[in-house]
């Protein structure tokens, strides 16, 4: 009879597979108007296509399976890093450029992004005065278009910026959000390592890199929040343990200006006191803590409070289409597309987190890493059950993402060799079949 440590991740695969398919079939067989595009649980239409980087991606996959998990348990640390960088923007990009140039520089252009507003915000501060006035639907035809509504303004003030140093066009300011979520990887490692467990972040790495992630975080906002949000919790880790005042200001003011970006990003503080925790050490916690506290009330100063915004977004969000997609579905069809979004192996993952989670406690590497991929998956149960991510969440959940895949380091190797292969496949098939929004 196979082993709890055997089965656990077959146990999971198959919940995570069925959970995508009757998130496909129920409303396709019942006719339930879920009230999104038309493949759900993703935000989606049918659109079966090759591209001329077709080729190219499935090269990159091909080589991405067959020597990514030897290149990651024998490079030295510096040039691995740099290795993950660049399959992560590598895999990306091929996978946009399915559609051509428009893949990387249509999306953003979409008019309910932010690129638009971003170009005629001549005056930020005029903006921010307005900011809460204009998110609901009763502002309209001066309400902002959706993204601009549902996200703090530091979001828009990404795009701002971007606009004003020569960017602002649909295909640069795609590029630009490409390579920050490249980056993503690249700083949950520094994480895992600054927590001394290099090993398991070696295990994890191509499952970070090479996955139907990649799909959303090319050209998506969220993806570029995902990278400041990770980036917030690496230097959090090293003031941490090196003791340091100055990384704990760079912390806070990355974690803070998250909270500015996407309101849901709160949710790091689940991440950020785990992280701290496994660190031994609350001393960043105050410094970091207070800076965090700065950068929003530096945008309040400014005009825009955001227990305002938010409470304006809540009446918005029940009032538009938010409010008429059926719970019935989406406390499980979100779950669905963030299989889709994660890889259907992040089941196998999370499967390992249960059925072994006590003895992972026993030794610092495991209890590190199960304690992240555990924060992770309590970050997404807790925006489930908000009921302010139904649906989309192929997307908004993507800052949680990456920790919640190092679970996957938990998997024996053969379940992680061939579920590299799944991943892949899934990104590909995926993309070749249906049209994303983002």
């Amino acid at each position: 009879m196979p082993s709890r440590r055997i089965r656990a991740p077959a146990i999971g695969l198959g919940v995570a597979l069925a959970l995508m398919a009757l998130a496909m079939l129920v409303p396709a067989v019942t006719g339930w108007n879920v009230r999104i595009n038309d493949f759900p649980p993703i935000h989606a239409d049918w659109m079966p296509r090759v591209g001329y980087a077709t080729p190219v991606a499935i090269a990159l996959a091909v080589l991405g399976a067959w020597q990514s998990h030897q290149l990651a348990r024998t490079m030295r640390w510096r040039p691995l890093l740099l290795a993950v960088f660049a399959a992560g923007l590598a895999w990306m990009l091929v996978l946009a450029l399915v559609d051509g140039e428009a893949g990387v520089g249509r999306i953003l252009d979409d008019r309910y992004e932010y690129l638009r507003i971003a170009r005629k915000a001549t005056d930020f501060g005029a903006t921010l005065d307005q900011y809460v006035d204009r998110i609901g639907y009763d502002a309209e035809p001066r309400n902002w278009p959706v993204h601009v509504a549902g996200h703090p303004p530091g979001a828009l003030l990404f795009f701002v910026v971007l606009v004003r140093i020569g960017l602002g066009s649909g295909l640069a300011a795609g590029l630009v959000v490409t390579v920050f979520a490249a980056t993503t990887a690249v700083a949950v490692l520094l994480t895992m390592r600054a927590l001394d467990t290099e090993e398991i972040a070696r295990r994890a790495a191509p499952l970070l890199v090479f996955g139907p992630a990649a799909i959303y975080q090319c050209v998506s906002a969220d993806a570029m929040f995902a990278a400041v949000a990770a980036w917030g919790l690496a230097a959090l880790a090293m003031a941490a343990v090196r003791r340091s005042i100055a990384w704990s200001v760079v912390a806070g003011l990355l974690l803070g200006y998250c909270v500015m970006m996407s309101y849901g990003l709160t949710l790091l503080g689940i991440l950020a006191i785990t992280v701290l925790f496994l660190a031994r050490s609350w001393r960043p916690l105050p410094i970091a803590a207070v800076t965090a506290l700065a950068v929003v009330l530096a945008f309040a100063l400014g005009g825009f409070a955001w227990w305002e915004g938010y409470a304006e977004l809540r009446g918005r969000y029940f009032e538009g289409v938010g409010g008429r997609r059926p719970i019935a579905y989406w406390v499980w069809g979100s779950l669905a597309a963030l299989a889709f979004s994660a890889g259907p192996l992040l089941g196998s993952g999370v499967a390992m987190l249960v059925a072994n989670g006590r003895s992972y406690l026993v030794e610092h590497a495991t209890k590190v890493t199960a304690m992240l991929s555990g924060a992770g998956v309590a970050s997404i149960l807790v925006a489930n059950a908000s009921l302010m991510s139904k649906a989309e969440v192929e997307r908004i959940w993507l800052p949680f993402v990456p920790w919640m895949l190092l679970s996957c380091a938990f998997l024996p190797e053969r379940w992680r060799r061939r579920g590299l292969v799944g991943q892949l496949a899934v990104a590909l098939v995926v993309m070749h079949l249906l049209r994303t929004t983002w």
